[in-house]
């Protein structure tokens, strides 16, 4: 049964949503805290939030809603964005993050990962693997690297990374469909992997394929705010898996 992750993203405090991680596309959804509690109160016990000031300037900025949202809600919360440094990492680890996702550093300090890696366990760190044009993209997806994305996944998995946050920037808060091929080619080359795709989701029916395609969990965020699925019925489809 696929993992139902609702995603917050945070600007200057508030909940947002960007189109293929453009920061001129923003579209304001209100106040963080209300938006998890909402989410809460309707059943999710997982939450996904995206700090893009600490993405775009390369330390955490959001620390403040992150703590809101934990110390308001029992939500199980990853947070990602702008984690560079080891304290970045104990910021977001001090103000209630369960876990969190970690993507530019992969590329730029491979060895800084693996210590966290080894610190924290495989279950406090994702591997955030955001994808354009085949290669990961860095730093709020402002830098496009030349690491193409399986032999970026081998090296972690053999390093012992157990969970993959997958973006398809290219279908990111376009509510066009998913990228579920791309999606299905990662859980036949590593089918234990705890993959996270992300990325697309426009209706029910996008989450419905993925599950059929036995992908373990998905992130989704826009078409929330934007009225495209009814939560209330995704999450009793959820409970009669």
């Amino acid at each position: 049964m696929i993992e139902l992750i609702p995603a917050i993203d945070i600007i200057d405090g508030k909940c947002v949503r960007l189109t293929k991680g453009d920061y001129d596309t923003k579209t304001v959804y209100g106040n963080p805290v209300e938006m998890a509690r909402m989410l809460e109160d309707k059943g999710f016990s997982r939450l996904h939030i995206v700090d893009l000031d600490g993405a775009k300037s390369r330390h955490i900025v959001n620390v403040e809603a992150l703590k809101g949202i934990t110390s308001q809600t029992k939500l199980t919360v990853d947070f990602g964005g702008g984690i560079k440094t080891d304290d970045d990492i104990n910021k977001a680890f001090d103000n209630g993050a369960a876990m969190v996702t970690i993507g530019s550093v992969a590329i730029s300090a491979p060895d800084l990962f693996d210590g966290w890696l080894e610190k924290y366990g495989a279950e406090k760190i994702i591997l955030g693997a955001d994808v354009r044009n085949g290669k990961i993209s860095i730093n709020g997806w402002k830098e496009d690297s030349d690491t193409d994305l399986l032999p970026f996944l081998a090296r972690y998995v053999e390093h012992g990374v157990k969970t993959v946050l997958c973006t398809e920037i290219s279908r990111d808060g376009m509510l066009g469909g998913t990228a579920v091929e791309l999606y299905s080619q990662i859980m036949a080359a590593y089918p234990t992997l705890h993959l996270i795709a992300s990325g697309g989701v426009s209706k029910a029916e996008d989450i419905y394929e993925l599950n059929r395609r036995g992908i373990p969990a998905v992130v989704f965020g826009k078409s929330i705010y934007e009225g495209r699925i009814d939560l209330d019925e995704l999450l009793r489809w959820s409970r009669q898996q």
